[in-house]
């Protein structure tokens, strides 16, 4: 886990499965436009004017937050991917980057093969450990 995947909206992109796809491999959310889809380069979240005119590095430093899209996209990610920008928002304020990047690292870890399990499935990306299954 990099700090330097983690969007401004709290997404880990270490996580994504695109990050980690052969072919237009996306270089995350804080990466150059190449190889990102329409969705991610046009995202209003990394476009955000409050964002670019501060330098923010991360929504939690905007004066508006939640605002309606990070409130849409927290909750699509809580219902179908395990996961809350909300929370790994507040973590990373409340405790830091890097003890973020440790709880990252103990959830998204498989416990089978030690690779990565992905956000969105919730299977490792190695060797299809399916994490989240019922």
């Amino acid at each position: 886990m990099k700090k330097e995947l983690i969007a401004p909206c709290g997404m880990n992109c270490g996580i994504c499965k695109y990050y980690y796809r052969e072919k237009n491999r996306c270089p995350g959310c804080r990466g150059g436009d190449e190889n990102k889809s329409k969705s991610v380069r046009d995202c209003i979240i990394i476009n955000c004017d409050v964002i670019k005119k501060n330098h923010a590095e991360f929504c939690f430093d905007c004066s508006s937050i939640p605002c309606k899209r990070l409130k849409n996209l927290d909750k699509r990610y809580r219902t179908k991917y395990h996961m809350s920008m909300l929370d790994n928002l507040a973590c990373i304020k409340e405790k830091g980057i890097d003890s973020f990047l440790e709880k990252e690292t103990q959830k998204w870890t498989c416990p089978q093969c030690g690779g990565t399990v992905s956000c969105h499935g919730g299977m490792c990306l190695q060797c299809g450990f399916e994490k989240f299954s019922n």
